[in-house]
């Protein structure tokens, strides 16, 4: 490390000439202000970076510049245009570096971070961004402390967590990952839920993310879905969620019997718990092997009761589940058997752009090789629907009820030899 600062010093030097001038050189030079390199410029504010923080595009940007874009509702990289993976902040502790440097050797007063977190007192002291006694003493209590005291340390850990992201970093780095993972099997309620939850909140973090998997979380956490509080249950849901966005943690995920406890979830917990258990179950099922394993656990029932009940708020969820179910073989075989065309056919002809993509592909896949089910569909008017959704609808939208029409055609052609 000290080579690489030592490099870092040699290019600011290298930049700025003037740090090697006289004494009477400098008087002049104090007067001067020196032109701030771009790199060290936020990309939106154009000012010197006092926080700078990575984007997933591997953009920096100045903290408080990139929140305020986010908070604003934007999904992409201001700069790139690219659409963002995810919103986590990561520090850019090496530009940081050059920039300290750069304003040492030029006479500029280092910008100082604005305060972007409150101090959380915690028996009798107070933890900052990166108050590295505080957190061990917490780490201390989780290790070794009685069950009041993993419970209070857990639930302060959980609080740093999701407060900001320099949090995330110094509390992974002390080493608080496997002690969390190891209290996902703690007997009290309360310290499990706080465990999850910690561990959900620093997996915002990038470099937190294989941490989390290697100290084998994954099956602790699918135990607090089946068995914990309900708050931890959704909590649980939300983490395999975001650890199911890597490919090869959805087939560990699906191995380790998440799914049914998902189903259940989706049938049981609060509107929240809902939409995270779909969420979950949606991702998880882009894996082939999940289709198999969702359909075997009885998912198909409860996702038509969700898509019958238009004011559940849970009808985009349960048709994006459907939609990706249905190109399995026995997805579909499952679909078919709960006669979804008098609905499907409807939220075609009366729902949102999306929903009715979604609608459309389920269709194609019941109807491809199944006459029984085109002739349904063209009995229930489904041939009006698709022309109005082929000439209004999502590109996607618009090919599968091109290729539905088609089927229908057959039908008419069939009827017309056979008379």
């Amino acid at each position: 490390m000290s080579s690489l600062f030592k490099k870092i010093k040699d290019w600011v030097l290298t930049e700025n000439p003037q740090v090697e001038t006289s004494e009477g050189e400098k008087g002049l030079i104090k007067h001067r202000s020196p032109v701030i390199p771009d790199d060290f410029r936020c990309p939106i504010c154009l000012e010197l970076m006092k926080d700078p923080v990575i984007v997933s595009t591997r953009q920096t940007y100045e903290r408080s510049c990139i929140q305020k874009w986010l908070d604003a509702g934007h999904k992409t990289c201001p700069k790139t245009q690219q659409r963002l993976l995810h919103t986590a902040l990561t520090p850019n502790y090496v530009l940081k570096s050059l920039i300290a440097l750069w304003c040492e050797s030029n006479g500029v007063k280092l910008p100082k971070k604005q305060g972007n977190c409150r101090s959380k007192k915690s028996g009798g002291g107070s933890v900052s961004d990166c108050d590295c006694a505080a957190i061990d003493a917490l780490l201390e209590k989780l290790a070794n402390g009685n069950t009041e005291q993993q419970r209070a340390a857990a639930g302060e850990l959980r609080l740093l967590a999701k407060r900001n992201a320099d949090n995330r970093v110094c509390t992974a780095e002390a080493g608080a990952i496997p002690l969390l993972v190891e209290l996902l099997s703690s007997p009290d309620p309360r310290t499990q839920e706080h465990a999850v939850t910690a561990l959900l909140n620093l997996f915002i973090n990038e470099s937190n993310k294989g941490t989390i998997v290697n100290a084998g979380a994954i099956p602790d956490i699918v135990e607090v879905l089946k068995n914990g509080s309900m708050e931890a249950r959704e909590n649980a849901a939300a983490t395999l969620f975001s650890l199911s966005v890597i490919d090869e943690n959805k087939v560990a995920i699906g191995a380790a019997g998440a799914i049914p406890a998902l189903i259940t979830l989706l049938c049981e917990g609060t509107p929240r718990g809902k939409k995270g258990a779909a969420t979950a179950i949606f991702n998880l099922s882009i894996y082939q092997g999940n289709k198999a394993r969702a359909v075997k656990a009885g998912i198909v029932t409860p996702l038509m009761r969700l898509l019958k009940d238009a004011g559940g708020g849970m009808v985009d969820e349960a048709l994006a589940i459907l939609a990706i179910l249905a190109s399995h073989l026995e997805g579909k075989t499952a679909i078919g058997q709960a006669e979804p065309i008098p609905v499907v056919v409807e939220v075609i002809r009366t729902g949102s752009p999306r929903n009715r993509e979604n609608s459309a592909a389920v269709l194609w896949s019941l109807c491809t090789g199944d006459f029984e089910q085109l002739k349904l569909s063209k009995e229930l008017g489904a041939e009006e629907a698709l022309k109005e959704l082929s000439e209004n609808g999502t590109d996607r939208a618009k090919r599968k009820a091109g290729n539905i029409s088609e089927l229908l055609n057959q039908i008419e052609v069939g009827a017309t030899v056979n008379t």
